[in-house]
């Protein structure tokens, strides 16, 4: 299950995209037009900082932007950073021990099939993707 995390890192990644005109934006502006508390982005902020996804400038003219264009951002690049492995089951987990029944576990290559479907769907979206999706609102789970 994709949490509020990964959700609303996407939201805040696309909001950027959207709205990008070269200028730093405000992270309240974004919380705004997006509906989601101030203090709950300012939790998600330094990952996506970290991860090299954003960029931000403090002060006067301050706020947050994207590093790259919009098409150069996967979903899943923005999903694995904010939630981590996305793995279905522990042992597709990176840095997971070795299961000592994956020799003969009849249910892996499921497992490993259906991982592989998740990780080519949202390897194949990008924010630019998304952003030119005409909807007759503008809300985004």
């Amino acid at each position: 299950m994709i949490s509020t995390k990964g959700r609303y890192s996407l939201r805040i990644l696309l909001d950027l995209a959207e709205h990008r005109n070269g200028n730093f934006i405000p992270m309240k502006d974004v919380a705004k037009r997006q509906g989601i508390s101030l203090k709950y982005i300012e939790r998600l902020l330094p990952a996506l900082k970290e991860g090299g996804l954003i960029q931000s400038l403090h002060g006067k003219g301050g706020g947050y932007k994207l590093t790259r264009e919009p098409q150069q951002y996967t979903l899943w690049e923005i999903l694995m950073l904010s939630e981590g492995d996305l793995a279905p089951v522990e042992c597709l987990r990176e840095h997971s021990e070795q299961c000592t029944r994956s020799g003969y576990c009849k249910t892996l290559p499921i497992w490993q099939e259906y991982y592989k479907m998740t990780k080519d769907y949202f390897s194949g979206i990008t924010l630019a993707d998304i952003s030119g999706n005409k909807v007759e609102y503008d809300y985004i789970i």
